[in-house]
């Protein structure tokens, strides 16, 4: 998690404690679900997502939070191993859909999503309540 925030210029948001993932991601009332990548005996990298509703449709979807893979083994299939898996998972759960946020200076990542079909939804902005926003 750290190798992924440092990457993405964000290391001073982390506040993740080993004890909060537990809870979160490995326990049985966890709101989200982690896959961890391993390239030989090394872990390559990870992606968390949880399921969402879309009125619209009026079924689920996924959500794909965070998809990481160590910089030393990018170009290997990992990414892309995570990605179908994640959607694989999506259409074993019914979902019509699966989004995700890109850093919009993160060109490498834009172009792996691009080259796997994915669009980019220029038309919408996200939006973040925090801390005492929230």
């Amino acid at each position: 998690i750290q190798e992924l925030a440092n990457y993405e210029k964000l290391s001073h948001q982390v506040a993740a404690m080993e004890e909060k993932l537990k809870d979160s991601l490995f326990s049985a009332d966890s709101v989200a679900h982690v896959l961890i990548a391993t390239y030989g005996k090394t872990q390559a990298g990870f992606t968390v997502y949880f399921f969402n509703y879309s009125t619209f449709l009026a079924q689920p979807g996924l959500y794909l939070e965070d998809l990481y893979v160590r910089p030393d083994l990018r170009g290997k299939g990992i990414g892309r191993a995570l990605l179908v898996e994640v959607a694989r998972l999506a259409r074993k759960h019914n979902c019509r859909r699966m989004e995700w946020a890109v850093l919009d200076w993160n060109e490498p990542a834009i172009r792996f999503y691009q080259e796997l079909g994915a669009t980019a939804l220029e038309e919408w902005t996200f939006f973040q309540l925090t801390d005492s926003a929230l």
